[in-house]
Order: structure tokens, then C-alpha cells, then sequence
């Protein structure tokens, strides 16, 4: 049984395999992390694989709980992956993109590939038919959209997101949440077509926090799927454990 952990910007998220099979998955800040592996190990002892990936620089406190619970896989540039990775500074790529690569390698290994993962920032992952990643892009999500426009001006209040934004704001509040909503799916879908301008072939899967708001919006076809992560952390892990 396995234990993935995704060490986020703003929270921590922990799922339980078994072998292939996600069985639950937790969401807890930094601080509570001890505690929750403490209550996830007593509801499954079986536990005795972990991968640990972050897009924070020090886990040094994470692995050490780690290790006394569990055998331990920390994903880095030098882990071994399932796919090519054809990235021009492996070192610098987010442990997270090398997670949605390797789902897209375990679901869609000889398909044209296009991850789109909606959260803290909007990042774009392409893994093509021949099974190789070759990069994408990154773009601020939803969030830091509506707290720069407060940040960077005198004027603008910070908005709570909401999905029903008009396209014509008829208010401050409204005019921002149009701006922003309309503003990203517009840019997921121009993105896409581009994609498939280039790839006549391309699925498209949509994951992170913000999913659900964003593919009622997107007019290109998607899956929506929002384990796709804890999904390429696990084969990871399992493809590791043969090595």
C-alpha cells in the first residue's frame, strides 16, 4: 500500500493506494501534517511505500516523518521516470509537471497529451505519441490573477472567486470576475487549439483545484480529472519499486 504526498504553495494533499487503486485522499496545511500521517497510518497499517513531492524547497521535515513511518521515494530530477523526459533544464521542472507527465504516460502512453493543471498557477504539460515530455508553460491561476489586480492598483478591491461572472460586468466586482474567469478560458481554449493546430490528435485532460469552476468554461473537449496527479505520483512510485 502507498502513501502520495503532493506538498503544494498553500496546502499539503495525501492520497492511500492500493497498487493502482486511489483509495482516499486528505487535504491539511504544513503544520498539520504530522498528525494527519499519524491518523492515515491508523486507519491503514498496510502503509509501507511513500512518495514525497514538493514544489517547496525545504522538505527536510516532511521526509523525516516520512522515513520513520514508511520506505521512503523522494521525486527529483534524477528519479527514474516512465517516459522521456526531453526538458532543456530537467533540474528547474516542477516535481508536480513530472507527476501529470507520467499520469499521461500511464493512461494515454501513446496518445498526443495536452495537462492543463488549474491551480495556484495554470501550467501546461505536453507528452507526445511517442511517449516523451516536452515541455509547456506556466500562467498565474485564478487566485493570483484577482490578488494582483488588488495589489497593483489603488482602487480595486480583492474579489471572492465566483463562477456565475457575467460577460459584461455591470459592476467593479462583476467587471473583475469577467475579466479574469472569461479572461483564463479564453486562454485555455486559444491554447488548446493551438496545440491542435500542431497535433491533430490531443487529448486533453484538465486536473488541480480549479477544475471544476474552469471546465464548465472551456469549449474545447476535455476530461476532467482532478486525481490526475496522485495518479502519476503512485505510477512513479510503483515503476520505481521494479528498478
Amino acid at each position: 500500500m502507498n502513501l502520495i504526498i503532493d506538498v503544494g504553495n498553500s496546502y499539503v494533499k495525501v492520497a492511500v493506494f492500493q497498487e493502482s487503486k486511489l483509495l482516499r485522499s486528505y487535504v491539511c496545511v504544513a503544520e498539520n501534517f504530522f498528525k494527519k500521517i499519524q491518523e492515515i497510518k491508523k486507519d491503514y497499517p498496510q502503509i509501507s511505500f511513500s512518495m514525497l513531492s514538493s514544489v517547496v524547497k525545504d522538505t527536510s521535515a516532511f521526509e523525516k516523518i516520512l522515513k520513520e513511518e514508511t520506505n521512503l521515494y523522494v521525486l527529483s530530477e534524477n528519479t527514474k521516470l516512465p517516459f522521456k523526459n526531453n526538458y532543456g533544464s530537467p533540474q528547474t521542472l516542477g516535481k508536480d509537471r513530472l507527476a501529470l507527465a507520467a499520469a499521461a504516460s500511464l493512461n494515454f502512453q501513446y496518445e498526443n497529451v495536452l495537462i492543463i493543471d488549474a491551480g495556484t498557477c495554470i501550467t501546461f504539460d505536453f507528452k507526445n505519441a511517442a511517449n516523451e515530455y516536452l515541455g509547456g508553460a506556466i500562467s498565474p491561476g485564478l487566485q493570483m490573477r484577482l490578488k494582483a489586480l488588488q495589489h497593483f492598483t489603488s482602487k480595486l478591491p480583492l474579489v471572492s472567486l465566483d463562477e456565475k461572472a457575467p460577460l459584461i460586468g455591470n459592476s467593479t466586482q462583476n467587471s473583475i470576475l469577467s475579466g479574469v474567469l472569461n479572461g483564463v478560458s479564453a486562454e485555455l481554449d486559444g491554447i488548446i487549439d493551438r496545440y491542435k493546430a500542431d497535433y491533430k490528435y490531443l487529448t486533453v485532460i484538465l486536473t488541480g483545484g480549479d477544475t471544476q469552476i474552469l471546465s464548465k468554461r472551456v469549449k474545447n473537449s476535455i476530461f476532467a480529472n482532478p486525481n490526475f496527479l496522485f495518479e502519476g505520483l503512485n505510477y512513479i512510485l510503483e515503476f520505481n519499486k521494479t528498478q
